[in-house]
């Protein structure tokens, strides 16, 4: 329980201690008016930096992240059947790979992955 507390205690110092060296720093390079202005090719910008985007591809990407993660779950599942004497990780592999290919119709049903109308 000690050893807890000197180790909490001596993060807590680090800690104040990177913060007040941080702060200290950035007082120093935070007066320079030139620094905090947006640079392009010289000049100032004249126009505003952001752009708009097609949701139509946002909605691709988030289609695209979802179907990523389920297919890293797919590793360990792999190995949970070759390691596995039963069929219970194989059957509820059949029926996430199912869940999985049911998703993936329905979007391409509602044509979310044509990102290009």
């Amino acid at each position: 329980m000690l050893t807890i507390l000197l180790y909490l205690i001596t993060l807590l110092i680090v800690n104040y201690a990177l913060f007040f060296i941080g702060s200290t720093i950035n007082k120093r390079s935070y007066k320079d008016r030139e620094k905090n202005s947006p640079f392009e090719c010289g000049f100032d910008p004249s126009i505003s930096t952001r752009s708009p985007f097609s949701m139509r591809f946002f909605l691709l990407a988030v289609i695209f992240l979802i179907f990523d993660v389920e297919i890293i779950l797919l590793v360990p599942l792999t190995m949970n059947i070759l390691n596995s004497n039963t069929h219970w990780p194989l059957t509820s592999s059949m029926i996430f790979l199912m869940i999985l290919l049911m998703g993936l119709l329905h979007e391409w049903n509602q044509g979310s992955l044509n990102w290009m109308k």
